[in-house]
C-alpha cells in the first residue's frame, strides 16, 4: 500500500507531499510582493529552504524546480539570487517560463520537488 504523507492541508492544497521518499511543494511566492524581484525571489527561497527542511530534505536534495516569472525582463536578476543560492554541484532540472500570477504585485513563484535525506 502507498502511503502519502500530506503536511499542512488546507481545502485548496498541502504545502508539502510526501511519497516514497519524494518531496512536492506547493508553489511559494516571496514574503513580501511590494519589493523588488531580488529580494522578492530571495525571499521565496528562503520560504523554500524552509519547507524542505520541515519535510526531512534540503537544497542538496532537489531534484527539480519549475519558476514562474512575471515577465522574463527579471530572468537575469532572479538568476543571479538563485545561483547564489543552489549549492554548487547540485543544481536540479529546472524549468523557468512566464506565467500570470495570482496577485498583481507577484514578480516570481516557484514549485520544488526534492527527495527525502533519509530516504
Amino acid at each position: 500500500m502507498t502511503t502519502i504523507e500530506r503536511i499542512e492541508t488546507k481545502p485548496r492544497m498541502s504545502r508539502i507531499v510526501k511519497h516514497n521518499g519524494t518531496i512536492y511543494l506547493c508553489g511559494q511566492v516571496c514574503a513580501d510582493a511590494t519589493k523588488g524581484i531580488t529580494e522578492q525571489t530571495q525571499t521565496m527561497l528562503d520560504k523554500v529552504e524552509t519547507l524542505l527542511k520541515q519535510a526531512g530534505s534540503d537544497k542538496k536534495h532537489m531534484l527539480s524546480a519549475t519558476i514562474y516569472l512575471k515577465d522574463m525582463q527579471y530572468f537575469a536578476e532572479m538568476n543571479a539570487v538563485w545561483d547564489a543560492w543552489v549549492p554548487e554541484g547540485y543544481a536540479p532540472a529546472r524549468a523557468c517560463v512566464t506565467a500570470n500570477m495570482a496577485r498583481e504585485a507577484l514578480l516570481v513563484e516557484i514549485s520544488v520537488v526534492a527527495a527525502e535525506i533519509n530516504a
